[in-house]
């Protein structure tokens, strides 16, 4: 018999996984780069996608929150899973960081209201649900590169209120606060979560099942640290700016460093993963936090080069734009399919159908 529409639209809701908003962050930071790059056309287009992708999971996650709670408070309290809700921040910062590009300074004001809310409010929900259960040991063997996202959000609030902080003259001021604030908890974060990634590893081995595509998250945050510094070197003089921009510009350089060593290392990873233990590349969701990182790398390359005059830098930031953009083509594509068929409806067989023979 056929699984009814109804029916399988509330078994998708059910199982929704909160890390979807990575889609939102990917098209949105690469409509940001081809903005930067004078490619409008092509820039607006991912911006549609990126503003009907985040409605539609606003509604979908919506949905879930109040129809399927327990659901949701079991991926909240899943280390596995519940740094995942923190792609709704970042999301919601790459949308607005792109329509301020557009001078939608109206629109990208409330997201980035949005954001610092929900943001303080995971920022100490979520570890308080997962780390503070007394289970030292499941915690530790169930941490990924999803915990990264933490300090994502983190530097996706100093991004947007660096980009607005010269539009906004009546709160130029505050904005820088939040912008350097935000931006040093996010260096704080990253350091503390790479120390655990790295015990975790180390304590519990390291096998090809377990190195997905969440760990290219570790890149994506060193980059938009990288990109949330060089929009605070930018930033219009405040008291907070003329204490702070020697070392945003220097520590920026320091983590695009970091962020450059360690893309050869996860292509590396990926190689052993698929080639040499033949795990199968299928699609899921976490594959948009693989070009996440890789268009973020891009833009925090060109943006850095711009803001220090630092040629090879926005060089090298061009050429993975492309790459970035060709990632999210072929991720796109996929989930095109998984789309497709989805709403193909599945016949599952109760019996084998009478011969018509006898």
């Amino acid at each position: 018999m056929t699984q009814g529409f109804p029916s399988r639209v509330r078994a998708t809701v059910r199982t929704l996984p909160p890390g979807y908003f990575a889609l939102v962050m990917a098209t949105g930071i690469l409509s940001v780069g081809l903005h930067a790059e004078g490619f409008d056309v092509a820039s607006e287009v991912l911006l549609v996608i990126a503003a009907a992708a985040y409605v539609l999971l606003v509604v979908l996650n919506a949905w879930r929150i109040i129809r399927y709670p327990h659901e949701v408070s079991r991926d909240f309290r899943s280390p596995q899973v519940a740094f995942f809700f923190f792609t709704f921040v970042a999301g919601t910062n790459v949308l607005g960081t792109r329509l301020a590009l557009d001078d939608d300074l109206v629109f990208s004001t409330a997201l980035l209201a949005l954001s610092c809310v929900v943001w303080l409010v995971l920022g100490y929900a979520v570890p308080w649900a997962v780390i503070l259960q007394r289970r030292g040991a499941e915690t530790l063997s169930g941490m990924n590169g999803s915990w990264f996202v933490w300090a994502v959000a983190c530097q996706s609030v100093a991004v947007l209120s660096a980009t607005l902080e010269p539009s906004l003259p009546p709160i130029r001021a505050f904005l820088s606060i939040i912008a350097f604030a935000s931006w040093s908890v996010g260096i704080i974060l990253y350091a503390i979560i790479g120390i655990a990634v790295v015990i975790r590893l180390l304590v519990h081995g390291i096998t090809p099942e377990t190195m997905g595509p969440p760990y290219w998250v570790a890149m994506g945050a060193a980059s938009i640290t990288v990109l949330a510094g060089s929009k605070v070197v930018e930033m219009k003089s405040t008291p907070m700016t003329e204490v702070t921009t020697g070392l945003a510009a220097g520590g920026s350089v320091v983590f695009w460093s970091f962020a450059t060593w360690l893309i050869p290392v996860l292509v590396a990873v990926g190689w052993w993963r698929h080639i040499t233990h033949r795990v199968p590349l299928r699609y899921e969701p976490a594959l948009w936090s693989i070009v996440f990182p890789l268009g973020m790398y891009a833009v925090c390359g060109i943006n850095l080069g711009e803001a220090d005059a630092l040629p090879v830098v926005a060089w090298t930031g061009r050429i993975f734009l492309w790459l970035a953009i060709a990632a999210w083509g072929i991720v796109f594509v996929a989930t095109g399919i998984h789309i497709a068929r989805w709403l193909v409806p599945q016949r599952t067989l109760d019996a084998q159908p009478a011969d018509p023979n006898h």
